[in-house]
């Protein structure tokens, strides 16, 4: 335990790896103990030699791309990398195949989706990616005493997680972070790196590039129709709940959700304020996204295809009742 917090993981996913199993008995046993290391190493991406004293490695440092990076030193990206990469890969082994999201059309995906919805909304996008073989769960627990990611895309032999680290109270912001992580799967932007970790907001990121504007334009796609919503309103005489009534009015003639065309128009305004002040007026009392998006993986993961106690610790990462 001492090892792996001088390394800087935090105590809430080194609880979290730890196995239910373990017990004074046990831990008199020399290959008790190995099982122990063997298993915190399997789940937190460690070599197994991180328990014996030695400078604690991380299995999957240096083979993730970073976006929006802020004051993460290596040490912290390594954690962030490996941690993620690990959990990526066992939520993909609870997971059935499908076809998955690979240079996928988005206005093709966004007119699919209409086909039988209002609007393309969190609840769709999840259902979508669900259906395509692409699991989604929000992280609970971080690897990190600070949070320090927004969401990461996983890859493990050709197929893709989405791990979202955003606690978010409203569904559009967390909409738009999943249809951004779709998009870079779909530009097949994960080519040769294990993951691509989005720091910060991409929505409000100052720095983007090449991929992350060609994922900005994904996702603005398949939530509005278009890579720049060009939404006619003088945004300026709105507070918050004139803005919310008033999208909640256009909705429906633009085929956009509420929530989501209020941060459209904060998109195009910088005015995240009163798009953020005016969720509450469009969807009520704030919720716990996290846990909406984590009971519908709850449902869809096939918990048979993984033993007790990786089971236990992704629960225990999602924070699920029973865990």
């Amino acid at each position: 335990m001492s090892e792996l917090r001088k390394a800087g993981l935090s105590k809430s996913a080194i609880d979290a790896a730890w196995p239910s199993w373990w017990s004074d008995d046990i831990a008199a046993s020399p290959s008790g103990r190995t099982e122990l290391r063997f298993a915190l190493a399997r789940k937190l991406g460690l070599a197994p030699k991180a328990l014996l004293g030695e400078r604690v490695e991380f299995v999957w440092k240096d083979t993730a791309r970073f976006k929006h990076l802020g004051t993460e030193d290596a040490d912290q990206q390594s954690i962030l990398n490996s941690f993620g990469v690990s959990v990526g890969r066992l939520v993909l082994s609870a997971t059935a195949p499908g076809p998955g999201l690979s240079e996928m059309d988005a206005l093709g995906l966004r007119e699919t989706i209409l086909g039988n919805r209002r609007f393309v909304d969190l609840t769709t996008l999840l259902a979508t990616c669900w259906g395509l073989g692409v699991p989604v769960i929000q992280l609970k627990v971080f690897p990190l005493a600070a949070k320090s990611m927004h969401a990461m895309v996983v890859e493990a032999a050709g197929r893709h997680a989405i791990l979202i680290g955003r606690q978010a109270s409203y569904p559009a912001p967390t909409a738009f972070t999943l249809a951004h992580e779709m998009g870079h799967i779909a530009a097949n932007h994960l080519k040769g790196v294990s993951a691509l970790i989005d720091i910060e907001d991409p929505a409000q990121a100052t720095d983007r590039d090449t991929e992350e504007n060609e994922a900005d334009a994904f996702g603005l796609t398949v939530l509005t129709g278009t890579t720049d919503p060009d939404i006619r309103t003088n945004v300026e005489s709105y507070n918050a709940p004139t803005l919310a009534n008033a999208v909640m009015q256009a909705a429906d003639e633009y085929r956009v959700e509420a929530g989501t065309l209020a941060l459209c128009l904060a998109y195009r305004s910088n005015r995240w304020r009163t798009a953020m002040s005016a969720l509450r007026f469009i969807y009520g009392r704030p919720g716990d996204v996290g846990s909406f998006i984590n009971t519908i993986a709850e449902r869809e993961l096939d918990w048979s295809l993984i033993n007790d106690d990786a089971a236990d610790y992704l629960r225990n990462l999602m924070q699920l009742e029973d865990a």
